[in-house]
């Protein structure tokens, strides 16, 4: 069984196909997928997708460039609706330094404040960051995150920094840039971090990896980064496939 830990099934594009995309997946042998909020209205989406398919768990959080104006009602909003049978995480959440949309202190104040809704509620989180990296780590250690873990989604660091977060209790999402040839960053965390410590995700419709790479992206393409993950490690990809599916239920108990 195969998993897209990470999927805007939630953006405007997939949603109006989502039937589509959701069979197509299926057919790669792709069954379950955790659809992530950003802001108010996608996480709203994400649990009216889980809840209507048996498939779908749903991740909400306000992202860090989409908290702008974010107070008491959206935080409380999230509170509640965390608590639903079909929430796995709290996410996505963290730090963007790459858009100037937001302060680094609304930043700081956001990731925080959804950080200890997560440990309330005693719910992973699903991690942004973006040129943020030492700070992030950094937030982490401050509000001992480690007692929830998650997932560095997407992750982007050095296999230097990825042995730190995993430290923290959190695993690694590896997504369409590991297929890259260009991808050399990514790669080497894989060779070099334990395949317990390593998710599949997507990013749907982002981050299409090769040979589809500027191509739309869906969960269907989830197989391409197990086989770039098995290659690299010179393993059956079976034995990822499986890994993989055991690393999730252990952090996110599906």
């Amino acid at each position: 069984m195969l998993i897209d830990t990470h999927v805007h099934l939630n953006n405007k594009d997939l949603y109006s196909k989502i039937d589509e995309v959701i069979f197509d997946a299926k057919e790669n042998n792709v069954s379950k997928f955790f659809v992530v909020g950003y802001d108010l209205e996608t996480s709203k989406l994400a649990l009216e997708i889980a809840n209507k398919y048996e498939e779908c768990f749903a991740i909400i959080g306000f992202h860090p460039t989409e908290i702008k104006g974010y107070g008491d009602q959206e935080y409380n909003w999230l509170k509640e609706n965390a608590k639903k049978p079909k929430v796995v995480g709290i996410g996505e959440i963290g730090y963007d330094f790459h858009w100037d949309v937001t302060t680094k202190e609304e930043q700081e104040y956001a990731f925080i404040r959804q950080i200890e809704i997560a440990k309330e509620l005693n719910l992973p989180i699903s991690i942004h960051s973006r040129d943020a990296i030492e700070l992030t780590l950094t937030t982490l250690k401050k509000t001992n995150a480690k007692v929830v873990g998650g997932v560095m989604h997407s992750f982007s660091g050095t296999k230097e920094m990825a042995k730190l977060f995993i430290k923290e209790n959190f695993v690694l999402g590896i997504s369409g840039p590991v297929t890259f040839k260009n991808g050399r960053v990514m790669k080497e965390v894989v060779e070099e971090i334990d395949l317990r410590y390593l998710i599949s995700e997507t990013d749907s419709p982002y981050l299409t990896p090769h040979p589809f790479r500027g191509k739309e992206n869906g969960p269907k393409y989830i197989p391409y980064i197990i086989k770039e993950i098995a290659n690299i490690k010179n393993i059956d990809e079976s034995i990822v496939e499986k890994q993989i599916e055991e690393n999730v239920k252990r952090v996110f108990g599906v």
